[in-house]
């Protein structure tokens, strides 16, 4: 175990699996590429995360990485996806999950105990996580099921409308007040979600629906991926009036390492140094307090700061935070001890 192992608020390594580019043996003895694999875990200090299942949309992420390096843009937003593929696809991110954990790459977490123990062997901590709930049912049936199976976190929405809310856009510049907020359904999804203890993740909804989720909710709020919108001010990022609402309940923030969410110019380019990082961090700080920022790297989801590469990488990323001042005590809550606590808090175990 590292002195400070890292508990990541999300990432998309079972996206990779889903669509066959990569092994469950694959990740668990390493991989040639991608961000996420158990040698690099272990060199990095990587000690687990949210793992995500996400229905892609057909569309071509390379052409929408082209786009974000424009000096403004609008992308729009692919149509929603059917209950029924999405369902299809759910439950394969589930197979994934248990693929990885035969594997031994992964050790699944239904509880903060669980998560805490984990990130002392090799084994990546592993919470599943749904980013988008396009497969969950009226009646909630399928959550209960998806509960039984390990489901700790859930997003009612990634970008993409579902019939739970809207998301916001990839736009830049722009706030992320854009669009309704929550549907009758999805204020259901949220209290059916505290009622059983499931995380609901505020990354990807728009302001109107994170104000509804706001009021709704007996949980702390988490954003488990998302950055400063006064350090640049894209739509996928979180405004003061967001943060301190976020700071009021008691939750948190993961910072994202998606280039265009970090650079103050929007631009989806890696090109960078961390001192980008440590701006969107102390402004999380200074709205948040110390209890309240950890790290949600979107690993296989997003292009990340070539310093930090990979997630073999995250000891540079931990020592620019140690040259910028961060002491021990803070550097163990930013890995993760911030993590545990609201995961506590909000699982109750």
């Amino acid at each position: 175990m590292t002195k400070h192992p890292v508990f990541d608020g999300h990432n998309d390594l079972l996206l990779r699996l889903l669509r066959g580019d990569v092994t469950a043996q694959g990740v668990a003895d390493g991989l040639a590429d991608g961000h996420i694999d158990k040698p690099r875990a272990i060199k990095g200090g990587f000690g687990g995360g949210m793992f995500a299942i996400f229905v892609p949309s057909p569309s071509d992420k390379a052409v929408r990485d082209e786009e974000m390096q424009q000096p403004t843009y609008d992308l729009p937003l692919p149509p929603p996806i059917e209950e029924r593929v999405a369902r299809d696809w759910t439950d394969r991110g589930f197979a994934a999950l248990d693929d990885l954990r035969l594997a031994g790459a992964i050790q699944l977490c239904r509880t903060a105990d669980e998560v805490q123990a984990a990130l002392s062997g090799d084994a990546m901590a592993a919470v599943a996580h749904i980013e988008g709930a396009e497969a969950i049912d009226r009646d909630f049936e399928v959550l209960h099921g998806y509960h039984a199976r390990g489901l700790r976190s859930l997003g009612p929405v990634w970008s993409r409308d579902t019939v739970w809310g809207h998301g916001v856009p990839f736009r830049f510049p722009s706030d992320p007040d854009i669009g309704p907020g929550l549907s009758d359904a999805g204020k259901a999804l949220v209290k059916e979600c505290n009622s059983l203890k499931i995380l609901v993740d505020l990354s990807h909804l728009n302001e109107k629906g994170f104000d509804d989720v706001a009021r709704i909710s007996d949980a702390p709020l988490v954003a488990t991926h998302s950055n400063a919108w006064a350090v640049t001010p894209h739509s996928r990022n979180l405004t003061d009036r967001q943060l301190d609402m976020i700071r009021d309940s008691d939750g948190m923030v993961g910072i994202n390492f998606a280039s265009a969410f970090l650079r103050p110019d929007g631009q989806m380019d890696a090109d960078f140094t961390l001192d980008i990082v440590l701006r969107h961090f102390d402004h999380l700080i200074d709205r948040l307090g110390e209890t309240r920022v950890g790290l949600g790297s979107d690993f296989d989801g997003a292009l990340v700061p070539k310093p930090i590469n990979d997630c073999a990488g995250l000891p540079r990323l931990l020592a620019a935070f140690a040259s910028h001042g961060v002491d021990d005590s803070l550097m163990a809550k930013i890995s993760h001890g911030n993590w545990l606590r609201v995961l506590r808090q909000t699982w109750g175990a």
